[in-house]
């Protein structure tokens, strides 16, 4: 058997232990939005029972800074490029949408809920939104700098202050209070 026939079991494998902790995650979360209280009665629905998207910040030491910043309540917004969503084919989330933020390790550790989202060009960004997001020294001028320099490196030519940003605006729903409760 050769290393290439190898890799895709254990990716497999890798994949269905993510999987098993997301879904462990979310079954101990979602009572949180008021699902689930009724399953033994009425059985539960697809949204009761399928998790929601999962993602990370990163895999680096600035991605686990961003989580924990989302964990303690200092980061409660977001930005992306619109262009970098079309890139890579994800949509504008909208109003009420969940999700699940996992940190390097794939280990679930926060369930979101989006309160607000708004597209705007790059130059009217606010300082209050720049703050909500809780990246460098909260500036909007560190905020312009920082998310400039990243959307260069990934939009190339494509990035102009008339650029559309997706700003989103999320509740931390659980864990409420400390660090991420254990899930069985």
């Amino acid at each position: 058997m050769t290393d290439e026939q190898v890799e895709p079991a254990e990716h497999a494998a890798e994949g269905a232990v993510e999987d098993l902790r997301i879904a462990a995650f979310w079954q101990a979360a979602r009572g949180h939005v008021g699902m689930g209280k009724m399953d033994q009665v009425l059985g539960g629905t697809a949204d009761d029972v399928v998790p929601p998207p999962s993602w990370s910040y990163g895999d680096d030491a600035e991605a686990q800074e961003l989580l924990d910043r989302v964990l303690d309540g200092r980061k409660t917004a977001t930005a992306l490029a619109v262009a970098e969503l079309e890139q890579v084919g994800l949509e504008i989330p909208r109003v009420g949408d969940l999700s699940i933020v996992v940190d390097g390790s794939g280990d679930p550790r926060a369930l979101l809920r989006t309160t607000e989202v708004e597209v705007v060009p790059f130059d009217q960004v606010t300082a209050e939104h720049a703050t909500a997001e809780a990246e460098g020294d909260g500036s909007l001028e560190s905020w312009r700098a920082q998310h400039e320099a990243s959307w260069r490196r990934v939009l190339g030519e494509a990035f102009s202050p008339s650029l559309d940003v997706m700003l989103e605006r999320f509740e931390l729903v659980y864990p409420t209070v400390g660090p991420t409760p254990a899930v069985d």
